[in-house]
């Protein structure tokens, strides 16, 4: 892959911005390869990502940013640009059930996620053996038999060690305390049936089988203290019919999980996704 600068910008909308980020860059002789701009009628906020060739710039990163700070002050700028070869280190949270950790796996082993995965930490010990593999290191977490405080402290302190970019909830199935959601913000993913707030609880294929359900799917967004109401990353969706059976909505509600955090994970790797509020903005 060839290395890119990512320059990511939210601030008020307002005449002359556009027409100063190009200045600048143009100024720096940048070639722009991908450019995305959007305006939140509602809100006036302007939203912009600026993907441009490392090469074409004759200056380091710390002299852009440097450079760069009087346009983000004069226009009130939140931004930050980010450097493609850059790896972040993503940590990987997992249960019992395997499929998205698994197909997370594999498409970092493929070189299709442009990451580095430090560990995988799990309340389920058989994961270890997904780990092993791909020579990964684990990290089993009691939730069982302490209490989960002091369960919950080991993962913290797990994530800060490994110094973590992302933490990704691959169907990691224990509520995260408030506490670690804030400190979190912006950086954890987490997956689930899209069904949510109905079908809550045990077996949600079930009971939207029974419920005679014709579309199913699956939510990738971040984590915050409201449980699985954090801003939406992607949805992935697929048509049920009378044939299929509570199996058959099961095995294709795994394939639309594993499809929709793949893409939200990639898109946050590749600096896509803006936060607005509890929305957000994906230049996908």
């Amino acid at each position: 892959m060839q290395q890119t600068f990512r320059l990511v910008i939210d601030c008020p909308d307002q005449v002359g911005l556009v027409a100063a980020v190009s200045q600048f860059l143009a100024k720096q002789n940048a070639t722009i390869v991908e450019a995305n701009h959007h305006t939140d009628q509602q809100t006036g906020r302007f939203f912009m990502r600026h993907e441009i060739k490392a090469e074409s710039i004759n200056m380091s990163m710390d002299s852009v940013k440097q450079a760069f700070e009087p346009i983000a002050k004069k226009f009130q700028m939140n931004w930050k640009i980010a450097d493609s070869h850059k790896k972040q280190k993503v940590v990987m949270l997992a249960s019992h059930e395997s499929h998205c950790l698994m197909d997370i796996l594999h498409r970092w082993h493929s070189g299709e996620l442009q990451c580095d995965i430090p560990c995988i930490i799990a309340n389920h010990p058989q994961m270890k053996q997904f780990a092993d593999w791909h020579n990964i290191p684990f990290h089993w977490v009691d939730f069982k038999d302490q209490p989960k405080e002091k369960a919950f402290a080991e993962v913290e302190k797990l994530i800060e060690a490994y110094d973590a970019d992302l933490t990704v909830l691959a169907r990691f199935m224990q509520i995260i305390p408030d506490h670690l959601c804030k400190k979190l913000a912006g950086k954890a993913i987490n997956i689930h049936h899209s069904f949510l707030p109905s079908f809550a609880g045990a077996k949600p294929y079930l009971q939207a089988y029974n419920r005679g359900v014709k579309l199913i799917g699956a939510t990738c967004h971040y984590v915050t203290s409201d449980l699985d109401e954090g801003p939406i990353i992607e949805q992935e969706v697929m048509r049920i019919s009378h044939s299929d059976t509570s199996a058959d909505m099961v095995r294709k509600g795994k394939n639309c999980e594993k499809t929709a955090l793949a893409n939200g994970v990639r898109y946050h790797l590749e600096d896509r996704v803006i936060i607005h509020k509890n929305k957000t903005v994906v230049f996908a």
